[in-house]
């Protein structure tokens, strides 16, 4: 990855730069269950493997069609704020969902890009957008975001698309885990009372994931 104007600000990543990021990525996706800390290692991991401003993960919703913002690292509260991403109003994300990575050197001159004014005032550039892809099917995208006009590479595409793909995966695991959590809780509690549950949290919390590991590896 180069910038136009001082490449030795966000230097080019080697292969073993890369390889070294997405062991630690791999690592720290599955070391938790719970849905929140996977996605926010998920945008930190990628912004600090990337060398970038920020990043941004979205999941889509099928029945609106909206894209929901489900965890940033980077970006101002004013422009998450903007309004909701919508896949017939951004071509970015649309053509990321079908499964192909979206580089956009230029979001205020690039009329793909949703929310040009508001780009503007948090002094995005560059963007790089890969759909997070679960056996095939997009479930959402993760973005990358620069400050000044950056040059990403097959290199940089290749990482970005590869880290999606095993945060997709973690994500999946994250959301099997919750159901079957919430499943437990509704049969235990339905047998032995509320209050069962909440004397036992340390017993209970051991039997849901061996519930979920042994569901896993089967």
């Amino acid at each position: 990855m180069t910038t136009d104007d001082n490449a030795h600000q966000l230097p080019r990543r080697s292969h073993r730069d890369y390889y070294t990021a997405l062991h630690q990525a791999a690592l720290t996706f599955t070391s938790s269950l719970e849905l929140d800390q996977v996605l926010q290692s998920i945008v930190t991991s990628t912004t600090e493997a990337m060398q970038v401003n920020a990043c941004a993960l979205r999941l889509l919703d099928r029945k609106s069609g909206l894209l929901h913002l489900s965890c940033v690292h980077g970006l101002s509260g004013n422009y998450l704020a903007k309004g909701p991403v919508s896949l017939t109003q951004s071509a970015i994300d649309s053509d990321a969902m079908r499964g192909t990575p979206v580089y956009v050197p230029d979001v205020r001159s690039d009329t793909r890009f949703q929310y040009q004014d508001a780009a503007r005032q948090e002094g995005l550039v560059s963007v790089l957008c890969v759909p997070l892809e679960v056996r095939g099917e997009a479930v959402g995208v993760i973005r990358v975001y620069t400050k000044q006009q950056t040059v990403f590479d097959e290199d940089d595409i290749q990482f970005l698309t590869v880290l999606a793909s095993l945060a997709a995966l973690s994500i999946e695991n994250a959301r099997l885990y919750e159901n079957v959590r919430t499943s437990f809780d509704g049969i235990m509690g339905a047998l032995w009372g509320q209050e069962y549950i909440d004397e036992q949290p340390a017993e209970v919390s051991t039997i849901r994931t061996q519930t979920v590991i042994q569901f896993r590896e089967s």
